[in-house]
């Protein structure tokens, strides 16, 4: 039997300042987690999901300390760094998979020519609400297509799993449970199927007339053209960069009424599309937010 595909595991979402990102998710419902430092730099305050899968809010704790992590060759910060630098300090900027074998995976890149450098190994600690610590372990691969400087891939192997229960980090007041999609935008998706063919581990890619949908372990990407934006999310963008931008995030919630009535009290402005609630970009958020009942 062929190997599944990888399963996506977290979303990057750079940010000027972690509370402002902590304040902006909060009013979305979602429960965040206390900030964490990484040990090169930069820090994150976690959204855990029911499925497994976790949103990434990223900000600069020391910009002394990225920079020297960048002239050590740390991609991870590199990558962060020239995201901001090109396209902002908010913003989404990387999509993570999860794997058993990281060092396969930077092999598997390299042969394919999609590696973005060396590998990283590294660890933290990781508090949890009632106080317990942790200490979490890391192995990223990384990829890259050069045609697409301001998007980052790589396969993050977990050497010290996160703590089993998290189930108090989970429950949001929302209602969302999980990750149905992830949106790219592409003015030629089809160029960039032989990545994530590559990226993913062999997935099932389908085409259509505003891109390409593929299909990760547990959720699928889609790339669309300008006119795909347009049309199932409302969001206009540039239709002469040819490059690959993440740009939206599908969330799966199990009452939209819920959801709404939560936005309605926080004053969180959002607009409706067929079955969907769409959250505009703010400030703290860096991609669209889309949420759809599904069981």
């Amino acid at each position: 039997m062929a190997p599944l595909p990888h399963p996506l595991d977290h979303l990057v979402l750079p940010t000027v300042n972690i509370a402002l990102a902590r304040e902006r998710l909060g009013k979305l419902g979602f429960t965040v987690a206390p900030d964490a430092r990484h040990p090169f730099g930069t820090e994150n305050a976690c959204v855990f999901l029911a499925d497994k899968t976790y949103l990434e809010p990223l900000g600069v704790a020391s910009q002394e300390q990225c920079e020297t992590s960048v002239a050590d060759g740390n991609v991870f910060v590199a990558r962060d760094q020239a995201y901001r630098f090109r396209v902002g300090e908010d913003g989404f900027s990387a999509m993570v998979f999860g794997t058993d074998d990281a060092v396969a995976d930077d092999a598997r890149f390299k042969a394919g020519a999609i590696s973005a450098g060396r590998m990283l190994d590294f660890s933290r600690p990781m508090k949890m609400p009632d106080g317990t610590e942790t200490t979490a372990g890391f192995r990223l691969a990384f990829a890259a297509d050069l045609r697409a400087p301001d998007f980052l891939a790589f396969c993050c192997q977990r050497i010290n799993p996160l703590p089993a229960d998290r189930s108090v980090l989970e429950r949001h007041e929302n209602g969302v449970s999980g990750i149905a999609r992830v949106v790219l935008s592409a003015s030629k998706p089809e160029a960039y199927r032989a990545f994530f063919e590559e990226v993913v581990g062999g997935p099932r890619i389908s085409e259509h007339s505003f891109g390409l949908t593929i299909e990760t372990a547990n959720a699928e990407l889609e790339i669309l053209t300008p006119e795909g934006m347009e049309a199932f999310y409302d969001l206009p963008v540039r239709t002469d960069d040819p490059g690959l931008r993440a740009r939206a995030i599908l969330f799966k919630t199990r009452d939209l009424s819920v959801t709404s009535s939560h936005f309605a009290a926080n004053g969180v402005t959002y607009t409706r599309k067929n079955n969907r609630l769409l959250a505009r970009l703010a400030p703290g958020q860096g991609a669209l937010f889309a949420f759809e009942e599904i069981a």
